[in-house]
C-alpha cells in the first residue's frame, strides 16, 4: 500500500529548487533523526515531478522509515509542501497518483482497493501486533497520531485512488 505523507516545508518554491529541498530533508533525516537514508520511498514536487526517496531500487520493496508501525510492505510518497490548508496543485496531485499506481501495479492491488497490514510498533495509533485495514492508498495520519498530509491534502485522497485506479486501467 502507499501512504501519502506532506514534507511540512514551503510551497513557495521553484520546481528546479526542489532537488534542494530534498537533500535538505536527507540531511534532516540521516543527520538529525539518525536514520541511514530519507525516510520516504518517492517525493512528488510541486510540478509533478517524481524522484526517489530511500535508496534501494524503485521497483524493489524496499523497507521505508515513513510510517512508524507500518513501513513493511508499504511505501511512502511525500508531496514537497505543506497542505494543512493549502491545496496541492494538479500536477503535483497527477505524480502522486502516478506514482501510486506504479507501485501499487507491481504487485497487483488495485488503487481503490484495501490492505490489511500488521502494526509493529507500540508508538503508532495501533498496538503493536494489531492488524488494520488501510485503503490502498492512505495518509499518514491514518497510522500516526499527526497532521500529516495537512487537512487539504488528505481531504483528497479519493481523488488520488480514482486517478491512480485509471491509471491502472480499472
Amino acid at each position: 500500500m502507499v501512504f501519502v505523507h506532506h514534507t511540512d516545508t514551503t510551497n513557495d518554491y521553484a520546481c528546479s529548487d526542489a532537488p534542494k529541498m530534498i537533500r535538505s530533508i536527507y540531511q534532516y533525516h540521516v543527520k538529525s533523526n539518525g536514520w541511514r537514508d530519507i525516510g520516504y520511498n518517492f517525493l512528488v514536487d510541486r510540478c509533478g515531478t517524481i524522484y526517489e526517496g530511500r535508496a534501494g531500487g524503485v521497483a524493489e520493496p524496499v523497507l521505508g522509515a515513513h510510517t512508524l508501525g507500518f513501513n513493511t510492505n508499504s511505501s511512502g510518497v511525500a508531496a514537497l509542501g505543506t497542505y494543512v490548508s493549502d491545496q496541492a496543485p494538479q500536477e503535483q496531485m497527477d505524480g502522486i497518483a502516478q506514482i501510486a499506481a506504479w507501485k501499487l501495479g507491481l504487485t497487483g492491488r488495485d488503487a481503490q482497493s484495501t490492505a490489511t497490514l500488521v502494526s509493529a510498533s507500540d508508538g503508532s495509533l495501533y498496538k503493536k501486533g494489531t492488524s488494520v485495514k488501510f485503503d490502498a492508498i492512505s495518509g499518514h495520519r491514518d497510522a500516526f497520531a499527526t497532521e500529516c498530509p495537512g487537512a487539504a491534502l488528505y481531504d483528497r485522497l479519493g481523488e488520488i485512488r480514482t486517478a491512480a485506479s485509471r491509471l491502472q486501467g480499472n
